[in-house]
């Protein structure tokens, strides 16, 4: 099963950079051929369905914290690099603070749905960026360090 949630020094690494306004979630996915359920249950579905379940469930509880899809579609041909495309789907979040995405990922509505999502995914990459604004005045900062 992939990792499906932060490990400890991942969460207080994004709580000690955590920027200042919306969070932004980069989210790359690679999809199982079939979706594989940890209490074993038989659901006939592929990893892209499994997960698109949770999708469509999860982005309602995101829009709920006030946050919501900036960006979300299928990974179509690599263009620059070496090897094969590994990602089927990307996706960008956007949440209204580091304390919103907090609070959505441990509410309850978010847990119980979040069997689909580990039913769904062969592997994944979830990374924090700054926006354009975040970015520049981190960079001031560090110039002015």
């Amino acid at each position: 099963m992939p990792t499906s949630q932060p490990r400890p020094e991942q969460l207080e690494a994004l709580a000690r950079n955590r920027p200042e306004g919306d969070l932004y979630m980069l989210n790359l996915l690679k999809f199982r051929e079939a979706a594989v359920y940890a209490d074993g249950r038989e659901s006939g579905l592929t990893g892209r369905e499994a997960y698109m379940i949770y999708g469509s469930e999860v982005q309602k509880i995101i829009e709920g914290f006030g946050g919501g899809l900036v960006f979300g579609g299928a990974a179509n041909a690599l263009v620059i690099g070496d090897g094969e495309l590994e990602w089927d789907w990307v996706a960008i979040m956007r949440y209204p603070s580091f304390e919103h995405f907090t609070k959505m990922a441990a509410s309850a509505e978010y847990q119980a749905i979040h069997v689909h999502r580990d039913a769904g995914l062969e592997h994944q990459l979830l990374i924090n960026c700054l926006d354009l604004p975040q970015s520049l005045a981190r960079l001031q900062a560090e110039a002015d360090a």
